[in-house]
């Protein structure tokens, strides 16, 4: 699912309980509350047909009059009549036997299941193709990742710089990104990628906004399309993080990146003579230990 609204699956596919939960919430202006109460439920997909309100914001962590608000705003006349309606919409599936796994095995399977939920989405191949040809089309690249989403936005860029003429990384917040913003724009820049993932610093938001009101198409890759930064987004790109560590793990965003760099190369018609040059300058200089 994207925020261009592209269809969500192609044709012949069968769509996920998962997915079939983000097209129910497609095209309603949620507020950030309802957003969390969303991505709750995206997450636990195949459980919350059988959960009561107070069980979903528990899951959610928010009020219970909040869950009834949220079911009205999408169009139910109240949380029973969206649960019935779940119940026809998303079928049950076989529930995973978690028991047997310790709390570190629980964490991989969760991350497993993220990627498996993101090799769905990507079923529908068009929404990164566009992002891929959004990206090669700017000269020069901005790649936007702070706090938590540095090390995506770094790892996109240094492969990208292997076969984009110009990627600047902006992984450093502060008083100067606006300025690095307005010089991209004034080399040529056309286009924007983010990662964003939780916790969502405010910064990210102003910056995105900041973007795109001086011309920027904002490309964001976010752990959810119900992210705050989906709002300042023309294409958002879902890939679920895992929560249940200490810290969040982000196998998925990771890989989405890794995707979307090969929907960039597939536009750039000199990509692959760029990286040949690379090898052989790496080679000459003796770069790396086969």
């Amino acid at each position: 699912m994207s925020v261009d609204r592209s269809p969500a699956a192609a044709p012949g596919t069968t769509d996920s309980p998962a997915t079939r939960l983000q097209a129910l919430f497609e095209g309603h202006r949620l507020t950030p509350t309802q957003r969390r109460i969303a991505h709750s439920m995206v997450r636990r997909a195949a459980d919350v047909p059988f959960l009561s309100s107070v069980e979903l914001a528990e899951l959610a962590g928010v009020s219970q009059p909040s869950v009834t608000r949220f079911a009205v705003a999408l169009g139910f006349d109240g949380y029973p009549a969206l649960r019935k309606h779940l119940r026809e919409v998303v079928p049950a599936e076989p529930a995973a036997e978690a028991g047997s796994f310790n709390e570190y095995q629980q964490a991989v399977e969760a991350e497993i299941e993220n990627l498996r939920h993101l090799a769905e989405l990507l079923a529908d191949p068009r929404p990164v193709q566009k992002a891929g040809r959004i990206l090669a089309a700017s000269r020069p690249l901005p790649v936007l990742g702070l706090r938590a989403a540095a090390s995506q936005a770094y790892g996109f860029a240094y492969f990208a710089a292997k076969v984009h003429p110009d990627v600047r990384l902006l992984n450093e917040g502060g008083t100067m990104i606006h300025d690095r913003i307005d010089a991209a724009v004034r080399a040529g820049a056309t286009a924007l990628l983010c990662f964003a993932l939780p916790r969502h610093p405010r910064e990210v938001v102003d910056t995105l906004a900041y973007a795109r009101e001086a011309g920027l198409t904002v490309v964001t890759v976010a752990d959810s399309a119900f992210a705050p930064v989906a709002r300042h987004s023309d294409l958002l790109l879902p890939a679920a993080v895992g929560t249940g560590l200490a810290f969040d793990t982000a196998c998925a965003p990771m890989l989405l990146g890794r995707v979307l760099l090969e929907a960039l190369c597939d536009d750039l018609p000199d990509a692959q003579a760029r990286l040949e040059d690379f090898d052989a300058h790496a080679a000459a200089r003796g770069l790396f230990v086969e």
